[in-house]
């Protein structure tokens, strides 16, 4: 997942450890799940699934959709890297508005697929979208970032806000239902952007198969009258340092930014910018394994669930509202972050915010695990800023909320 565009102008035009176990010092325990804890040795931990995962029963109202490619894409990482972000247009055929109230994430080839987001498109971006489709040979059309409709002003806007997100997939995540009173609202005519990401760092780059991934819709009749819901993206930066005794070329930050630059294109360096920009306020980046970033809430509503992401060498990830006063509550904590199980989290009870609340997310990293575990121990020591790598890190917590009406 990519962000761009949360800050515009001076060095950034668009976006959106310091370890403790040194020589002698005891080292900490591998998250649950890593490979080398005993999860899979395939990238992720991810294993082929097969079938279709089992459902809930469907309440009054609801109904299936299933939707996938039209045929099989074979990744291709661009800039001779690893890591394949292909986006993919699915049509739900919706003849009438529909609530999007759950979702399962079908990955045919989950060996291949490192998450899955899914961007909601309205009847009047449609043929632009078939537009970016037909551009390029194969299926799909290359998309870091987000999906390219509208061109970069209406993708910041999108990934900023995060208002177009109705569905996303990470390993560990089975069926997203979301709460009976509320859902995502489809317009008649709209369709789906189903961006996948591709990792093939275990392999060098080169797909050993193809993919034709899907997903399973639960869908509600408007009539229910829902709340309509949306979704909020908390980044922080990630200022991940080589661990002690690491050294080489690309423990040097700047070599580090070029690098993540020459893998993922100019935008890439403007996200890590843009998020120095929007937490920091442009001050130097303090390196470290713990980065943290307030975001002011502008408008009133309701909290539903949140989720936190993060990559390979994440430790820990909270989302508190309203830090430090006397109205701060923990709306999510991760002490012992797991890459797969990263679904959603619903809160016990709704939480209300209002303008002038703060949202906090914080990521912990421990660069150690780089040197651990099987699926990242061949690559040479860097130091470790947001990017859309697997072997790069992310620090993003994600708020499903509902606005005050």
């Amino acid at each position: 997942m990519r962000l761009t565009g949360l800050a515009a102008g001076a060095a950034a035009a668009a976006l959106v450890a310091g370890c403790s176990a040194g020589a002698g010092a005891a080292r900490p325990a591998l998250p649950a799940g890593s490979a080398a804890a005993g999860g899979s040795t395939a990238h992720g931990g991810h294993s082929t699934q097969a079938g279709t995962p089992p459902a809930a029963p469907l309440r009054a109202g609801q109904w299936f959709v299933r939707l996938a490619m039209a045929r099989p894409y074979r990744p291709s990482p661009p800039y001779g890297g690893t890591d394949d972000y292909r986006c993919f247009l699915v049509d739900p055929k919706l003849t009438k508005p529909a609530y999007l109230v759950g979702s399962q994430f079908l990955p045919q080839n989950a060996d291949l697929v490192h998450h899955a987001i899914f961007f909601r498109v309205p009847p009047g971006d449609v043929a632009e979208a078939r537009r970016l489709d037909a551009a390029v040979p194969g299926e799909g059309w290359t998309c870091f970032g987000g999906t390219g409709i509208g061109g970069a002003a209406a993708e910041a806007r999108q990934l900023e806000q995060g208002a177009d997100w109705v569905a996303a997939w990470a390993p560990g995540s089975s069926e997203r239902t979301i709460a009976t009173n509320a859902g995502y609202l489809l317009e008649p005519g709209s369709q789906l952007v189903m961006q996948v990401h591709y990792n093939l760092l275990a392999t060098g780059g080169k797909a050993a198969g193809t993919d034709q991934s899907g997903i399973r819709l639960r869908l509600m009749d408007r009539t229910a009258h829902l709340v309509a819901l949306g979704t909020t993206l908390l980044p922080a930066p990630v200022e991940l340092p080589c661990a002690p005794g690491e050294s080489g070329r690309l423990c040097d930050r700047d070599a580090a930014v070029f690098d993540v630059i020459r893998r993922f294109g100019a935008q890439a360096g403007a996200t890590v910018a843009g998020l120095d920009l929007l937490c920091d306020e442009g001050r130097p980046p303090t390196p470290g394994p713990v980065q943290r970033c307030d975001r002011t809430v502008h408008r009133a509503g309701t909290v539903y669930a949140v989720a936190g992401h993060m990559h390979l060498l994440g430790r820990s990830i909270k989302v508190e509202l309203n830090p430090g006063t006397p109205r701060a509550r923990v709306l999510l904590d991760v002490p012992v972050y797991n890459f797969h199980d990263q679904g959603a989290r619903a809160l016990p009870r709704p939480v209300t915010v209002k303008p002038g609340d703060v949202y906090r997310v914080t990521c912990t990293h421990d660069a150690t695990l780089r040197g651990r575990l099987p699926q990242l121990r061949s690559l040479p020591p860097r130091y470790v800023v947001w990017g859309d790598g697997t072997s790069d890190e992310m620090c993003l917590g994600i708020v499903i909320w509902a606005p005050a009406a």
